[in-house]
C-alpha cells in the first residue's frame, strides 16, 4: 500500500533547521535535496522562536523549484508576556504558526520580533493577546506534545484541552487551525493522538500529520544528541541531561508518514492543502 502512495501527497509542516540553534540538526541546502528526491512540492521551515532561517529559505526554495512554505514554532507565555517569574517559564505552551499570504508574514515576523525584545524570558514569548492582535493571514498548528491543548491532555484535563482547541480555533477561524498528530516513538503522543482525533470529530477541527524534524536521516539522530548536549553544558555520558526519548524525529518520506496515519481522517491530505494556500513574495527590488 505504501508503494501506491503519490510523494507529492504530503508535505512536513514542522521542521527545525539550523537555526534553531542547538536544537536543530537540519540544513537548508540537505534539507531542498531531500525534499526533491522524494518528489514532494513543498517544503517548510518552522524554527523555534526565530525567523532568522527565513531569507535563505525562501530564496533556495525558489530555486529548487519547491514551494516555501515559513513558519515559526512560538513560545506561548502562561500569563501575558510581561509576567516572569519561574512558574511563567515552566508554563510556556507551543504553537505552530505559518504564514499564508504577505500579511501572514508580516504578523508572524512582527510576533517573532516581540517575542524577542519584549517577551524574551529564557525564551522569545509572545501571549495570547498578541496572537489575538496578529492572527490575520496565519494558520495555526496545535504543535507537538508541549502544545497546549497536548499538555492539558497529558494532564488528564480533557475539557481544559477542549476549551484551548475552541479559543485557538475561534482566534485563527475554522479553516486555520489544525490538531497536530505525530509519530514520533515517545510512548505518551500515542495517548495523545487518540484524544486529538476524538477531539476532532467532537469539536469538528481537522487534523495534520507532521513529525516535528530535528534531523534530515534517521542516523543523524547522535549527532543531535550532541547538539543538546552544547546546549546544555552536559556531555553524552552523564546520565541525568536532557535528551530526546526517541530516534524518530527525522524528515521521513511521504510513504513513512502515510502509512503512519491511516487511521487519521483528512492528516496526510490537510499537509498539502495547507502548503497549497501558502503563497508570497518576497520585494528583493529596495536597495
Amino acid at each position: 500500500m505504501n508503494d501506491a502512495v503519490p510523494n507529492s501527497s504530503f508535505v512536513h509542516l514542522h521542521v527545525h533547521t539550523q537555526y534553531s540553534l542547538l536544537d536543530g540538526a537540519i540544513r537548508i541546502d540537505p534539507l531542498l535535496a531531500q525534499a526533491q528526491a522524494f518528489g514532494m512540492e513543498a517544503v517548510s521551515i518552522t524554527d523555534h522562536g526565530t525567523m532568522f532561517g527565513a531569507l535563505e529559505f525562501y530564496t533556495k526554495a525558489e530555486k529548487a523549484g519547491l514551494r516555501p512554505i515559513i513558519g515559526c514554532e512560538i513560545y506561548v507565555a502562561p500569563r501575558t508576556l510581561h509576567d516572569k517569574t519561574p512558574l511563567d517559564a515552566k508554563g510556556l505552551t507551543h504553537l505552530v504558526l505559518i504564514a499564508e499570504n504577505q500579511v501572514g508574514y508580516r504578523n508572524l515576523c512582527r510576533l517573532a520580533s516581540i517575542a524577542q525584545m519584549e517577551g524574551f524570558y529564557y525564551r522569545p514569548r509572545i501571549d495570547k493577546q498578541l496572537l489575538s492582535e496578529h492572527h490575520e493571514g496565519l494558520i495555526a498548528l496545535s504543535a507537538c506534545l508541549h502544545g497546549e491543548i497536548p499538555m492539558r491532555i497529558k494532564e488528564g484535563r480533557i475539557e481544559a484541552a477542549q476549551e484551548a482547541a475552541r479559543w485557538y480555533q475561534q482566534v485563527f477561524g475554522e479553516d486555520n487551525y489544525f490538531l497536530e498528530v505525530q509519530n514520533n516513538g515517545i510512548e505518551i503522543q500515542e495517548t495523545v493522538n487518540r484524544a486529538l482525533l476524538e477531539m476532532s470529530r467532537d469539536l469538528s477541527i481537522p487534523l495534520v500529520a507532521s513529525n516535528d524534524c530535528h534531523y534530515l536521516q534517521k542516523e543523524d539522530v547522535k549527532a543531535h544528541d550532541v547538539l543538546l548536549c552544547i546546549q546544555t553544558g552536559k556531555t553524552v555520558h552523564e546520565a541525568n541531561r536532557f535528551r530526546f526519548s526517541t530516534d524518530q524525529l527525522y524528515f521521513k518520506s511521504p510513504q513513512e508518514m502515510a502509512a503512519s496515519f491511516a487511521d487519521y481522517p483528512g492528516a496526510i491530505a490537510n499537509t498539502l492543502s495547507i502548503a497549497r494556500r501558502c503563497a508570497y513574495e518576497f520585494d528583493f527590488s529596495y536597495h
